[in-house]
């Protein structure tokens, strides 16, 4: 089996085509590598699967072209999708909202065209856990209202679970959105408080702590969301006109992806300072703009159909992320 896997060069798209070519798989990996965050890092990622495995076909494109897609995938044979690419990040999308409509938006349905137009057998997609915006009733719920996004991230992320929800629809296209909460973990992103902080420490720079501190988070291990993503890679939502987790009666669920914990931020903190061996200077701050100060998966629906699980405690993850930190930068 041959999977085309968006966003390879990224965090999550690294992790899912190592755990895929690991068990046997052929992976196309297709990332336009876009200087959000270190283009060195994504760059390292990829030239670490083309050392651990043979069956690694790498295409240096931007899916969100869509004269570029095609022509990247003429003669390319695949049977299913892993569409994890996008524009990251609730803070940048701010900043920089035109990027976030040309990948997210644009890019997204391109994918989707490509896909029922080779009547592929499957579709897994990234969505956020920013979606429930400014929700006040935790744990959040697939059953939640959806439409009160906090930022132009979130609501390209909704806005992609409306576009496939009509897909699935139209042309029976079997899918699977997956709302990730707080990913972390080795080959994590640079831009992600963990990273970040650990960064600070090991630089004797002081840390910037958003929220004054109070804020909890779903903190979910890389392991446990490929896990998740592979799961639903595995079992296509069925066409069968019974009610999937979201509300649909077409071959389209959506999921919650996460420990299923919500943990105080300063939590986190305490545990890379374990890590790390050393304390940090903490500058307490405000909330930012477009940032929520709870999150907290209910990951019923995905362990009822399939049997999820996570395993990783973020009292086990934070030193694997501390010591692959360490690791990459010759610490």
């Amino acid at each position: 089996m041959t999977t085309l896997v968006t966003g390879a060069a990224g965090f999550i798209g690294f992790h899912v085509s190592d755990r895929l070519m690991a068990r046997g798989e052929q992976v196309i990996g297709l990332d336009a590598v876009n200087d959000y965050y270190s283009t060195k890092l994504k760059r390292d990622r990829i030239a670490e699967l083309q050392r651990r495995h043979n069956g690694f076909t790498f295409l240096e494109t931007d899916f969100a072209d869509n004269a570029a897609l095609t022509e990247a995938m003429a003669g390319k044979s695949f049977d299913k999708v892993i569409h994890l690419g996008a524009q990251a990040g609730v803070r940048y999308s701010i900043e920089n909202p035109h990027a976030y409509v040309h990948s997210n938006l644009v890019g997204h349905l391109n994918m989707l065209e490509l896909a029922r137009h080779r009547q592929l057998a499957n579709f897994v997609y990234a969505s956020s856990s920013s979606v429930y915006g400014g929700n006040d009733t935790l744990p959040f719920r697939v059953e939640d209202r959806v439409d009160q996004p906090l930022s132009l991230y979130a609501a390209t992320k909704k806005a992609d679970e409306l576009i496939s929800e009509t897909y699935s629809h139209l042309y029976r296209l079997p899918q699977t959105g997956l709302r990730f909460f707080t990913v972390y973990g080795p080959w994590g992103r640079p831009d992600m408080a963990m990273w970040l902080f650990t960064k600070a420490i090991f630089a004797g720079e002081p840390i910037n702590v958003f929220g004054e501190g109070n804020m909890r988070r779903d903190f979910t291990y890389i392991d446990d969301i490929v896990s998740g993503i592979v799961a639903c890679h595995d079992n296509p939502a069925p066409d069968d006109g019974e009610i999937k987790a979201g509300g649909s009666r077409s071959p389209h669920r959506l999921y919650n992806i996460g420990n299923h914990r919500s943990e105080e931020l300063t939590r986190m903190i305490s545990l890379i300072e374990q890590a790390c061996g050393r304390e940090a200077e903490k500058q307490l701050l405000p909330m930012q703009a477009g940032d929520v100060r709870d999150t907290y998966a209910d990951i019923s629906a995905i362990q009822r159909d399939l049997g999820f699980e996570p395993a990783t405690t973020i009292d086990e993850g934070v030193p694997r992320f501390v010591d692959w930190y360490k690791s990459y930068h010759g610490l």
